[in-house]
């Protein structure tokens, strides 16, 4: 039972983790993000991605907040699947 538990939480992260990169590279398309499917996934990905976005400037036009956003997901997955399997 908490094996399919820690499963189930560890593949929402993945999922969302996908998300996220799907949402970032629809800022290099013209109109993605204004789209519907744009709209849902910023509804999803802002929250999070703003929280990086205030303690990490734009350098230029690059946008490194969501790198660091994605890499600490992962880390945070891993941690859980990790403490999980210890139980």
């Amino acid at each position: 039972m908490l094996a399919q538990l820690v499963s189930l939480i560890s593949f929402g992260l993945t999922i969302y983790s996908f998300a996220l990169i799907v949402y970032i590279f629809m800022s290099w398309f013209p109109g993605a993000r204004e789209s519907q499917f744009g709209e849902m996934l910023g509804k999803i990905c802002e929250p999070y991605l703003e929280i990086f976005r205030k303690f990490i400037p734009p350098l230029g036009m690059i946008d490194f907040s969501p790198i660091v956003a994605i890499i600490l997901l992962h880390f945070a997955r891993q941690g859980f699947v990790q403490i999980a399997m210890m139980v």
